[in-house]
């Protein structure tokens, strides 16, 4: 199969792309823009394989982007594009609007052409899949009810505000135009490669280097957390086996405090990188003002993808965040080249 993938040098879809290039046979196209998130770097690994194959494209080109899928001739177009930090969405919502809404949009329309032109089973068997969030869904009241495929919509920021609005458009193309479509929404994801101003990278982070570690109000919102490497493989199978027209919501079964998030992490490092005072990393814990519409809790009841796709994820909060601690602590050089924006004057050609 041949799969188009938009925003693979992104934290998730580097993921899908290295889970697709390493245990399938399958083809690659990797559509990205290279914001500051989009890092080749993260897909190195792979990035000499055969199969596998790389553009610069801004999602919301509409001829450059026709021209990709129309060469390319994908199977499954997998969209993964998007602006996706809640507190940049705030400061600036502008970006949120014109990639996740008129960059889907775009997309739609170009993948759609090239769908009306196909035939015989290449036609039935194409796919449209979607990668969304929960944060659609608003936050959950107490401590019992979880995300469904069902849930009514309820976006709080700029940022989950977008991606509704882009699940509703790829519906909508499902529905008004028959565009064979999947969408799936996830809760938080963590892992090797995310990018630095993330939760839990920005605590690993700034913990190595002594400084503060800032906590939202009292620490006690709640998230569903997922590992990457789950995620791909759900998405994977959702992709390859999903029923069109249908929606998959995708979860870790980890439910934690932020606070629990931050206090684990800090646990992980006095065990693998003690610091020279002997003190724990936990005294570097911070609070600070609570953003602006901040969720208290997201949970997902992932029941479905389990009983139709038969996909459980593999890592258990606990065995995820050692890996994803260790993976920091062992890529550290990444790290700072992100943090320095030298991975991206590098692919621009300015002499460092």
């Amino acid at each position: 199969m041949k799969y188009l993938i938009t925003g693979g040098a992104g934290f998730i879809g580097s993921a899908v792309v290295r889970y697709i290039i390493n245990h399938t046979q399958d083809d690659v196209l990797n559509i990205d823009k290279l914001t500051y998130a989009g890092n080749l770097e993260s897909l190195a690994e792979i990035e000499n394989n055969p199969r596998y194959a790389f553009k610069q494209i801004d999602i919301c080109d509409a001829a450059a982007l026709q021209q990709a899928v129309d060469l390319f001739q994908p199977d499954i177009v997998m969209h993964l594009a998007a602006e996706s930090h809640v507190d940049r969405s705030i400061d600036g919502p502008a970006a949120f609007i014109q990639t996740n809404i008129v960059g889907t949009y775009t997309l739609l329309e170009a993948v759609r052409k090239y769908w009306l032109t196909l035939d015989g089973a290449k036609k039935l068997d194409f796919r449209f899949h979607h990668i969304s969030t929960d944060e659609v869904y608003g936050d959950l009241d107490g401590t019992e009810a979880l995300f469904t495929e069902t849930t009514p919509y309820a976006p709080s920021s700029p940022y989950s505000a977008s991606k509704a609005s882009s699940d509703h458009l790829v519906r909508a193309w499902n529905r008004t135009y028959g565009l064979p479509a999947i969408v799936t929404n996830c809760s938080n994801n963590y892992g090797p490669c995310h990018f630095p101003e993330k939760l839990i990278p920005l605590v690993i982070l700034n913990a190595l280097e002594g400084k503060a570690l800032p906590v939202y109000g009292n620490g006690q919102q709640i998230r569903d957390w997922l590992y990457v490497e789950d995620h791909a493989r759900a998405l994977y199978r959702v992709a390859s086996q999903g029923k069109i027209g249908e929606t998959y919501n995708i979860g870790g079964h980890n439910e934690k405090q932020n606070i629990e998030v931050v206090k684990a992490i800090c646990a992980l490092l006095d065990e693998f990188r003690p610091r020279e005072d002997r003190q724990p990393y936990a005294s570097l814990i911070t609070y600070v003002a609570d953003r602006p519409g901040h969720d208290l809790r997201y949970a997902i009841d992932a029941s479905k993808i389990a009983n139709e796709l038969n996909w459980m994820p593999e890592e258990t909060f606990e065995t995820g965040l050692r890996k994803t601690v260790v993976w920091y602590l062992n890529n550290l050089q990444w790290c700072r080249r992100v943090q320095d924006g030298s991975y991206q004057r590098e692919r621009l050609g300015v002499q460092l």
